[in-house]
């Protein structure tokens, strides 16, 4: 049996007055693990409407394993370092993709 996809979700809180340096880390980051890092799929970061200080960055992933190894790199690390000084609170799921809607043609 192949592995399942894998959704990863970071809810962050940013103050306001950290919210350009997240958004500077984010998009600083965001290419080269689009274009880099094995079994990357997709990634979004989303801010609350009801509270502009949290956010969530969701990734999607070939596998977990996959994520897994780029989580323990030393480029991730030195990577994502920037956006980790923004946040005052962060929590971290991880989920195997079960079922997806299919796209609409």
């Amino acid at each position: 049996m192949s592995e399942q996809r894998a959704r990863v979700v970071f809810l962050v809180r940013v103050p306001a007055d950290r919210t350009a340096a997240f958004l500077a880390a984010y998009e600083a980051i965001r290419h080269q693990v689009a274009g880099g890092v094995t079994g990357h799929l997709v990634d979004q970061v989303c801010r609350s409407s009801a509270d502009p200080e949290q956010w969530l960055i969701t990734s999607e992933w070939s596998s977990l394993a996959d994520f897994e190894n780029w989580e323990r790199s030393p480029e991730h690390r030195e990577l994502v370092g920037p956006m980790r000084e923004c946040f005052t609170d962060a929590r971290s799921l991880r989920f195997h993709v079960h079922a997806q809607t299919p796209a609409p043609v």
